[in-house]
């Protein structure tokens, strides 16, 4: 069994547009609410958190209502399509309501993007499992991240050269750049990625390797059920899920702020930094997924989460950006590729076909909810305690993380049943 890269990659143009947004919201708008509407630090890590309360119960309802969809372009692609027109729009309203000084304007804009993003994101991530065998899906999804970190690694070298000088929420250029971005990644994506075709071969591929899938029927309801032993790991896993990106979460959404208060890096400076992150992640998604295939998903979560919380904790002791800086975010990047790589892939290898949608739900509604809280938490700290808590705190969690993960007995992908697999040739005749 082999993956189509090129398919797969070709796939991955939906998370590059997805990416694409994230990174340059996740910049600009805490600046926005900082500089153009002096809102404090913690009531700013609430408008923050919006896009996570959204998520917690749009993102599962999205995401299981795509496993219902019937149509001729596939089950995610026209929730693909849709989100994606809308959010590259209504993401150019809020550099032109910020510097209009309207905060109203600003949060109607906010809400609409928000929303929009929140319609599409699980069907497009559930796009990859649909199409890919599961023993294939820590390969393929860092063929999806490594396209992700690309759209990523773009809007930052386009913060920071097109960034304004003065923090006065002029991001108009960098908002249309970044929508006509999204644009093009579905142009692509809708030319060349035929979903109903492709999870048709992914099925028969499955049955003529003989890959069972790890679910029970329910005889009163007739629905999908896990083993009790199963259902103890997912348990474990997504809490897991929730403490890493507590940590992670923390530092990317505060970071901007961070940078320029601690280390007085101005304009879109700070963006260096993170984009050699990027890079990081880049450099690793594709090894990430090939030692995970040997190695197992587990064991390679357990080695970034370790690397992820010792470099939470080296980056507390920088009092200005110097090359260490640099050489410590690459490492983070590697570290993130190593748990982003096999996570996801590990929750939905514990569902069947038909629920990839639910399942990629529930994942995004345990990360969305530590995305939920920890601006706010890591935000309180900030304004009331100090910016020297940030590092600190993700530290903690990172720990924490690592504890839970250690007890996920599920989700590796499993050995290959070679036979199932060659027996269509044992009756052929050999001379």
């Amino acid at each position: 069994m082999k993956l189509d890269n090129k398919k797969t990659l070709l796939v991955g143009f939906a998370f590059l547009a997805i990416c694409s947004f994230w990174q340059l919201y996740d910049n600009i708008v805490p600046l926005i609410l900082k500089y153009v509407f002096n809102v404090g630090d913690t009531l700013s890590g609430v408008v923050m958190s919006l896009d996570n309360i959204f998520a917690l119960f749009m993102l599962p309802l999205f995401g299981a209502l795509s496993d219902k969809v019937t149509s001729k372009r596939g089950k995610r692609t026209p929730f693909i399509f849709v989100g994606t027109i809308l959010a590259s729009v209504f993401l150019i309203l809020l550099p032109i309501t910020a510097t209009m000084r309207t905060l109203v304007g600003f949060i109607i804009a906010l809400l609409l993007v928000l929303v929009s993003m929140s319609t599409y994101r699980s069907p497009a991530v559930s796009l990859m499992p649909d199409v890919t065998p599961k023993p294939l899906r820590s390969k393929a999804n860092a063929i999806i991240n490594l396209m992700g970190a690309v759209g990523g690694i773009i809007v930052l070298g386009l913060i920071k050269f097109l960034s304004p000088k003065e923090n006065d929420g002029s991001y108009l250029t960098l908002a249309l750049a970044v929508s006509f971005i999204m644009l093009l990644a579905l142009v692509v994506l809708l030319l060349t990625i035929n979903e109903n075709k492709l999870v048709e071969e992914r099925i028969q591929t499955e049955k003529e390797w003989g890959i069972a899938e790890e679910v029970e029927e329910d005889e009163e309801t007739g629905t999908a059920s896990l083993p009790r032993d199963v259902k103890k790991s997912l348990t474990f896993i997504l809490l897991s899920v929730s403490f890493w990106f507590m940590a992670y979460n923390a530092v990317i959404s505060a970071f901007s702020k961070y940078a320029t208060e601690v280390w007085g890096m101005a304009g879109g400076s700070y963006a260096g930094a993170l984009m050699v992150g990027s890079v990081g992640a880049i450099i690793a998604y594709i090894p990430v997924g090939a030692i995970s295939s040997k190695l197992g998903r587990k064991k390679v979560i357990l080695f970034g989460v370790t690397l992820l919380a010792a470099c939470f904790a080296a980056g507390a002791l920088f009092k200005t950006p110097n090359a260490g800086v640099y050489a410590l975010f690459l490492t983070v990047g590697i570290a993130w590729a190593s748990i982003n790589v096999n996570s996801y892939p590990m929750v939905v290898e514990m569902c069947k076909g038909s629920d990839i949608g639910k399942f990629t739900g529930m994942y995004y509604t345990f990360s969305m909810a530590a995305q939920v809280v920890t601006p706010i938490l890591s935000g309180f700290l900030l304004e009331h305690v100090g910016y020297w808590t940030l590092f600190p705190y993700a530290t903690v969690f990172a720990i924490i993380a690592f504890v839970t993960m250690f007890q996920v007995k599920h989700g590796d992908s499993k050995p290959l049943d070679t036979k199932k697999g060659i027996e269509k040739f044992a009756d052929m005749d050999v001379d």
